[in-house]
């Protein structure tokens, strides 16, 4: 028996319910990504990918180290130093290096990127009235959906902390 045949009948309610939800998670991302990459597409905007185009949105206003993008959960991937690269040479983020510890930089959005934010932004409003207005889910659905997530985020971060 393999390991994968192991995990899926050690509780087969709740496991297949748990392998579902990673599902989820995993293509929910990635749709995520499809989603901005589509708008942006439709909009011409094709210097940019979904990837960077999220980092922007989620840096906002604040003024982030690289590092703090991982740390503070605007950023979800391994290549951030990348990303932040290409943003920087195409104009979407100021960088400079911090006073206090040269070896950091800090980065900010400059205004071709707090275009792209409002651009992210609006994508998102649309798509929260649409959700609302056609009945998909409600204000109610959304505070479950999203407290069950944060108990999972929860979760998994605590499995982390015992492994070190």
């Amino acid at each position: 028996m393999s390991l994968q045949e192991k995990v899926v009948t050690a509780e087969p309610g709740f496991m297949a319910g748990y392998l579902e939800s990673l599902g989820l998670v995993e293509r929910l991302h990635r749709l995520l990504l499809d989603v901005i990459k589509d708008e942006f597409e439709r909009l011409g905007i094709l210097d940019i990918n979904a990837v960077q185009a999220l980092l922007l949105f989620n840096v906002g206003d604040n003024e982030v180290t690289a590092g703090e993008l991982k740390t503070r959960g605007y950023y979800q991937g391994s290549n951030v130093s990348y990303n932040l690269k290409k943003l920087v040479e195409s104009g979407y983020m100021h960088h400079q290096r911090c006073a206090a510890d040269r070896r950091a930089v800090r980065v900010r959005l400059t205004e071709k990127g707090r275009q792209v934010r409002a651009t992210v932004a609006d994508l998102f409003t649309r798509h929260a009235e649409a959700m609302e207005s056609r009945g998909v889910m409600g204000r109610d659905g959304m505070t479950d959906v999203n407290r069950s997530l944060r108990r999972l985020e929860r979760f998994w971060s605590d499995q982390i902390r015992y492994i070190y």
